[in-house]
């Protein structure tokens, strides 16, 4: 977090990737003009509330069509977690439906809207990890590293990237060197990235959240080389040492009253894109820091 703008966003630096936690989006022409969402996750807005919904209307009225749509989300990744699953959803829609309603649109413009939906939208239509810098649509290739297993622990309940941005204070920011000393260890493997973990927002979020640093602590307890929270929270991101590893410290922490998940980060795209018919589905997963 590297100071607080005139147009009221944040300059940022900061790493994203993919990892293998998928949730599922469908796409499906109807007959009716009219925009549809379903999602399995109670509580999750159907309408204008709905990022998902947002990218389907934002694309229909750049392309000036007449055209309907139903969205189906599969939840797996949780709502409000920090982990971009909203971001996501919104740019697999804007992939599935430019397919089904055959819209063709040039990558800068494609890109522009993404961000008008949200600074993350845009890594989830790139290639692979990144490090985004602007507003965070700024977005360059992350140095080739292997895939680095994680155990991703959620407390259970949102945190609003909102709130947590509101409460940033004057020495919450900094010059991005520690972001820039993690990146730089991205080729070393798990244990030189543990010891470059770094989120500008987690003093902000802690003032939310004085939990925070409990579940930090029980994964390194558990045996996570290092932890650190997800984009703006509550999720928090252990590193573990290997695969086995990560199954270890999720086996240690069974008791907790914490949702956890082992994963690991991918090189590849954060969207898979898969079409049958008239039906485009999609699957992503993301962890960002």
């Amino acid at each position: 977090m590297l100071s607080r703008r005139a147009d009221g966003y944040h300059e940022l630096l900061t790493f994203l990737s993919a990892v293998d936690l998928a949730d599922r989006v469908m796409v499906e022409r109807i007959e009716a003009a009219a925009i549809e969402v379903e999602c399995d996750a109670p509580g999750v807005p159907l309408g204008a509330g709905n990022l998902a919904w947002r990218a389907a209307a934002l694309l229909r009225d750049e392309a000036r069509i007449a055209a309907g749509a139903r969205i189906r989300i599969v939840k797996a990744i949780p709502v409000a977690a920090g982990l971009g699953g909203g971001s996501a959803d919104a740019a697999a829609v804007l992939t599935g439906l430019a397919r089904l309603w055959a819209v063709a649109l040039p990558p800068a413009r494609r890109d522009a809207l993404a961000t008008a939906l949200g600074m993350d939208v845009p890594f989830f239509l790139g290639d692979g990890p990144a490090v985004g810098s602007g507003r965070g649509e700024r977005l360059a290739p992350a140095p080739p590293h292997a895939s680095v297993p994680l155990v991703l622990v959620n407390p259970g309940f949102p945190l609003g990237t909102r709130d947590v941005y509101a409460r940033l204070e004057p020495r919450d920011f900094t010059d991005g060197s520690a972001v820039r000393r993690l990146v730089a260890a991205l080729a070393a493997g798990p244990r030189a990235i543990a010891a470059c973990l770094v989120n500008g927002l987690e003093r902000s979020a802690a003032r939310l959240w004085p939990g925070l640093d409990e579940v930090k602590a029980a994964l390194v307890e558990a045996g996570a080389l290092g932890a650190v929270m997800s984009g703006s929270g509550p999720t928090v991101v252990g590193v573990a040492p290997s695969m086995a590893g990560a199954r270890r410290i999720q086996a240690a922490l069974a008791g907790r009253p914490w949702r956890c998940w082992v994963t690991r980060t991918v090189a590849a795209p954060p969207l898979s894109v898969t079409t049958g018919g008239a039906r485009t589905g999609q699957s992503w997963g993301v962890a960002k820091r």
